[in-house]
């Protein structure tokens, strides 16, 4: 996922990206836990996704609050 493809997307579907990511970020954290995460690299990744995404939220926010 990089940034130039989550700029496309509107607010509501970053909004439904990130609840997807915090999800994802749960579930390795637990499989984490109990044992059964063979490759930990994804839960950096997922962490990082997840903020990617609330920059541009935060990015498009801003930018929206400038136009009014």
């Amino acid at each position: 996922m990089n940034a130039a493809d989550l700029r496309g997307k509107s607010p509501d579907e970053l909004k439904e990206e990130l609840k997807n990511l915090k999800k994802e970020a749960f579930n390795l954290r637990f499989q984490q836990a109990t044992g059964a995460l063979e490759s930990t690299a994804g839960i950096r990744a997922a962490r990082r996704n997840a903020a990617r995404v609330k920059t541009i939220l935060n990015e498009k926010a801003r930018a929206a609050a400038g136009e009014e």
